[in-house]
């Protein structure tokens, strides 16, 4: 099993308008990330966001699913919660997956320019699979991640690229192209031409 984490961060972000804010944590990304991470053998998904009322919200859908009536009602989503947890920001998931791996997590952003430390998908598999250190794998929810963050990551991996001109995907499609990319089958070597 790899060592690999996912944390959805909520601040510091980019609004519509580029200034800096603290977004809300959405349902569906709590429902949707945690099924996609289960699918994809992510060992957490840290909901990362510094307000304790959204924690709370947060929790109370977690609670539901975990220990309440809907851990009873469906089992899969259950089963997906299992990965899920909360902290204040993004040093809390580093510190949590330093303490439980014995090891500092390689950190991996995404967004949609290149940097100089942009990582290809094939070379971030390629170390995933090597399994030498846990990789923690960030998303930003709003319009990315504020920019001078960028500079504290190991890498930024390689933006995503449609058919088109339109880039901007919501962050649970986003999550599922890249888990895939770099966990998933590699059906391109399966030699299949069916």
């Amino acid at each position: 099993m790899s060592k690999t984490y996912i944390g959805l961060v909520h601040y510091p972000i980019y609004n519509r308008n580029n200034e800096v804010v603290t977004t809300a944590i959405a349902n569906f990304d709590i429902h949707d990330l945690a099924r996609t991470s289960r699918t994809y053998n992510i060992k957490n998904y840290f909901i990362i966001h510094p307000l304790e009322s959204q924690i709370r919200l947060a929790q109370d859908v977690m609670d539901y699913w975990k220990t309440g009536v809907g851990s009873k009602y469906n089992l899969d989503r259950k089963e997906a919660f299992t990965t899920v947890e909360t902290v204040p920001d993004i040093e809390a998931a580093v510190d949590q997956i330093t303490a439980k791996e014995q090891a500092r997590p390689i950190v991996v952003t995404t967004d949609a320019r290149i940097y100089p430390n942009t990582i290809s998908y094939g070379h971030l598999r390629e170390k995933i699979a090597q399994n030498d250190h846990p990789c923690l794998l960030l998303f930003g929810t709003g319009f990315g991640l504020e920019k001078t963050m960028m500079n504290q990551f190991d890498y930024i991996l390689e933006p995503i690229y449609g058919g088109g001109e339109y880039n901007h995907l919501p962050v649970r499609a986003a999550v599922a192209i890249i888990l895939d990319r770099l966990l998933g089958e590699a059906w391109w070597q399966a030699g299949n031409t069916d």
